[in-house]
């Protein structure tokens, strides 16, 4: 195996860094996906064969990667996804990705599955935005033990999982034996459970409400004090549903190919949600995002921002909160080059005759 490059210059260089630095179990629990990871590498492979169309003598003499994803000014159309156990990549944890993210001028995504607090995250870096991503449990009264946490600590918008109704069959975790290492906790988990002891992955899911429905999405959202997006939309009649059902707004995904493995890669699936949406609701999307191109075509698409999940938790394993921020910077650095280069001087400008 070639040794990883000790000056990363892109999200590849990071990603050979992180490999290095992580023990066989928890590489295959970030890197890996569901079955044969068909997904998994279909959602990389289907950005690149995006076209993009490049408009020339337009005046990008001032480019800017700024935008808005709810409401929130950020600086780049890239927010941090949410992944689970962050601390067993790095001992930064989730609140080094969270100064990361701040430092970048983004919102982090904070997973439930994390070994931190949405208050020790809130302290991390306060006053920037962030976001809860939530599991729906069979008993109502620990979500919303976890969204009070969540709100209480100024989260602003909570990104409910629908696509995970049972976790997928993850044959790397399988083969390595992977187990949460004992030091570790879910200290969210663990308070809204009322145990004195830590909860493993496996135990949290079997907690998880395999019974949800659009009525159960909407009563919650209704109750909820911030939006509520729903993640995990892969086709074309739930993103209209989503819209009918009282969503803040969707993010199309398939869990990073960790789900249910043959699904379409996310790039794929964006257009059929954009027309189904119909303008009625902002539309992110993730899975496969490795370059600022990427995000440009994501943008063509119809999305009005994207997500990262590896990339950020490789900067993070490879050097922990600087890494993560370096991940934002290069990708901020990319999309600014490509926008001068595509003839657009903001993501707003970016349109679908902009991809091919």
């Amino acid at each position: 195996m070639a040794e990883p490059p000790a000056d990363p210059v892109n999200l590849a260089d990071y990603a050979a860094l992180a490999a290095a630095a992580l023990p066989d179990g928890p590489l295959g629990y970030y890197a890996g996906g569901a079955g044969d990871e068909r997904t998994l590498r279909e959602n990389v492979a289907a950005w690149e064969r995006r076209r993009l169309r490049p408009r020339v003598l337009v005046d990008v003499g001032a480019v800017s990667a700024a935008t808005t994803v709810l409401g929130t000014p950020v600086d780049l159309p890239v927010l941090v996804a949410p992944t689970a156990l962050q601390r067993m990549a790095h001992p930064d944890g989730e609140p080094g990705m969270a100064r990361a993210a701040a430092r970048s001028g983004t919102v982090m995504t904070m997973s439930t599955l994390a070994t931190s607090t949405p208050a020790e995250v809130a302290a991390a870096a306060p006053g920037a935005p962030r976001w809860y991503q939530l599991y729906v449990t069979r008993d109502r009264g620990v979500s919303r033990a976890l969204l009070d946490s969540a709100v209480d600590a100024g989260f602003t918008a909570i990104a409910v999982t629908v696509d995970a109704a049972v976790p997928g069959r993850r044959e790397r975790d399988h083969r390595t034996g992977f187990r949460v290492p004992g030091h570790l906790d879910m200290p969210a988990v663990t308070a809204a459970l009322g145990r004195t002891a830590g909860v493993t992955v496996e135990d949290f899911f079997s907690i998880v409400d395999p019974s949800l429905t659009w009525r159960d999405l909407e009563r919650f959202a209704a109750d909820s004090p911030v939006p509520v997006l729903v993640k995990g939309i892969q086709t074309a009649e739930d993103a209209a549903l989503a819209c009918e059902h009282g969503a803040g707004g969707v993010i199309v995904s398939n869990h990073g190919g960790r789900q249910l493995d043959g699904v379409a890669a996310t790039a794929d699936l964006l257009p059929e949600v954009v027309e189904a949406v119909a303008g009625r609701l902002e539309i992110l999307v993730d899975g496969g995002v490795r370059r600022g191109t990427d995000v440009l075509a994501a943008l063509a698409l119809g999305a009005r921002a994207v997500l990262i999940g590896r990339p950020a938790l490789w900067g993070l394993a490879a050097r922990g909160e600087d890494g993560a921020a370096d991940v934002l910077a290069m990708l901020q650095r990319e999309v600014e080059n490509g926008l001068a280069l595509l003839g657009c001087r903001t993501p707003a400008e970016v349109t679908r005759a902009h991809v091919a």
